[in-house]
C-alpha cells in the first residue's frame, strides 16, 4: 500500500488537491501551505486563449455537423502552428484553445501566425465556413498543474479578453503581456478603454500594413 500511495503522490493534480484539503483544516498554516503550492506549481508563463467569433450563432443556424467541421478545421490549421512555436496545449474545449508559452514574445508570434493562417484560409471560404479567430494573451506567475490545468489572474484575464472582449481577428493583451513583449516592429500596441478581471489596462496588437 505505501508504494501505491507514493505513486499517487507523483500526480501533480492529486498533490495540489491534497494541499488544498490540508489548507481547509482548522488551524492550518495557510501561509505555509500557499508557499508550498507556489513552490511546487508556480512559474511565469504566457497564456493564450482563443475563441471563435459568432460561433454559437453559426452552430444554431447551420447545425451540429457544421459546428464539428469548423472545430476540425481550426485544429487542423492552428495546432501545427502552436507546435512550431513551442506552445503547450493545455485545453481544447469546443471552439476554444488554452495555450501556454514560456515567453510572451513567442506567444505573440504564435498569435500573429495563427491570425495570418486564418486570413489565408478565410480568403477562399464562404462566410459560414470561415474561422473568425479571437485571441487573448496574458503573462505572469501562474499555477501550472502538469499539462492538465492552469490557474491565476493572467489566465482569467486572457480568457476574458479572448472570449468576451476580442472581435474577429483581434489579438488583445493584458498590460503585463504587453510589457513583457516589448516594442514590436511588425505593428503597434493600441490601448483599449476596457478593463477585465485581473487586468485593468489592456491593449490590441495591430499589424502594420505595408
Amino acid at each position: 500500500m505505501p508504494i501505491l500511495r507514493d505513486e499517487e503522490l507523483k500526480c501533480s493534480e492529486l498533490r495540489l488537491w491534497k494541499l488544498i484539503e490540508e489548507r481547509t483544516r482548522p488551524g492550518a498554516d495557510t501561509a505555509s501551505i500557499d508557499q508550498r503550492i507556489w513552490d511546487l506549481f508556480g512559474d511565469s508563463w504566457a497564456v493564450v486563449f482563443t475563441d471563435l467569433a459568432g460561433f454559437s450563432r453559426q452552430a444554431a443556424s447551420f447545425g451540429i455537423v457544421h459546428f464539428l467541421q469548423v472545430i476540425f478545421e481550426k485544429k487542423r490549421i492552428l495546432l501545427p502552428i502552436v507546435s512550431d512555436h513551442g506552445g503547450i496545449v493545455v485545453k481544447v474545449e469546443a471552439d476554444s484553445f488554452l495555450l501556454l508559452f514560456k515567453r510572451a514574445r513567442t506567444a505573440l508570434d504564435c498569435a500573429i501566425a495563427m491570425r495570418h493562417a486564418c486570413g489565408v484560409y478565410n480568403g477562399t471560404r464562404p462566410p459560414e465556413h470561415q474561422i473568425l479567430l479571437c485571441q487573448g494573451v496574458g503573462y505572469g506567475e501562474i499555477l501550472r498543474v502538469g499539462d492538465y490545468d492552469v490557474f491565476g489572474r493572467e489566465v482569467n484575464a486572457a480568457s476574458k479578453l479572448g472570449e468576451d472582449t476580442a472581435r474577429a481577428g483581434e489579438i488583445l493583451l493584458t498590460e503585463a503581456a504587453r510589457a513583457a513583449c516589448g516594442d514590436d516592429e511588425r505593428g503597434a500596441f493600441v490601448a483599449l478603454d476596457v478593463a477585465v478581471a485581473g487586468s485593468e489596462n489592456n491593449y490590441r496588437f495591430d499589424t502594420r500594413v505595408p
